[in-house]
């Protein structure tokens, strides 16, 4: 059982906000790391209480996508998702609370967004994508408002914004066959995977330009610039390359694993270029 709720929330898709925040702290300069470290906590909570309730709404979808995950293959019952869910969102608004009201209000709008997203904005085009792009972005603000000095995190958030645009709209194309089967419509199935690919490309070389500003605007050290360059670029190039027609979906699905870790390096270029 505890398994089955460990996989529904899936705590380790939480491991890039929650360093979102602790990196972001860090730039900011946090007097005490208090705050911050609950609001990786509410981070964490969020996580687990959208997966779950994602996971509730899209039971029929990951039967064909994804029927490995708990309640397609039956270890966990729907109500016991949702009871999940509702739990660990009323946790994440408690700690939020205790941080202060700048950061209740988002923790309150981040868990409003997320739960429309699953409902309503998946199934949509482009509207969805940006939803959980500007979710994770806030990760990056939360993390300033804990450290109660916003600025320094505003360029982070922004480059944070257009790369998971990028790797929302890759998922589309992997979830092509899934979304097309049960009628959801996304950017993918709506405008075809070739269109879709031209929109990963292009907010994959938004997030590059951004990232470059940040040095230039941040005055971050020399190893941030060539991390970037010689690790980041390279990257994004690799995923555009990859992610031409015909790629498989488990190529796809893939190459946006990899671009999810390709965050943890960046994350690395941002510690040692502020420090």
């Amino acid at each position: 059982m505890l398994k089955g709720f460990y996989r529904l929330g899936r705590p380790l898709n939480a491991l890039a906000g929650c360093m979102a925040v602790f990196v972001s702290g860090y730039v900011a300069g946090a007097p005490s790391w208090i705050p911050v470290i609950m609001a990786a906590a509410v981070v964490l909570l969020i996580t687990v209480s959208t997966n779950a309730w994602n996971d509730y709404i899209d039971i029929e979808i990951d039967r064909i996508n994804k029927p490995e995950r708990p309640l397609p293959s039956g270890a966990i019952s729907p109500r016991q998702a949702l009871i999940f869910s509702t739990v660990s969102t009323v946790l994440s608004l408690v700690i939020a609370f205790f941080i202060g009201t700048l950061a209740f209000y988002i923790a309150v709008g981040s868990n409003i967004l997320l739960y429309l997203y699953s409902w309503k904005l998946k199934c949509t085009v482009l509207w969805g994508n940006a939803a959980v792009a500007a979710i994770v972005a806030l990760c990056f603000i939360f993390g300033g408002v804990a450290a109660d000095n916003v600025r320094p995190t505003l360029m982070l958030a922004a480059t944070v914004f257009f790369a998971i645009m990028g790797r929302e709209i890759l998922k589309t194309m992997a979830d092509y066959r899934g979304d097309l089967q049960e009628q959801c419509r996304t950017i993918a199935t709506a405008w075809g995977k070739q269109t879709a690919r031209s929109f990963v490309i292009a907010f994959l070389g938004l997030t590059a330009i951004v990232m470059l500003a940040v040095f230039f605007i941040e005055q971050y050290s020399l190893i941030y610039l060539l991390i970037i360059l010689f690790g980041m670029c390279p990257l994004f190039a690799y995923i555009a390359f990859n992610s031409k027609s015909p790629a498989s979906e488990s190529k796809l699905e893939r190459l946006s694993l990899i671009m999810k870790y390709g965050f943890f390096v960046w994350f690395l270029a941002v510690v040692l270029g502020a420090g």
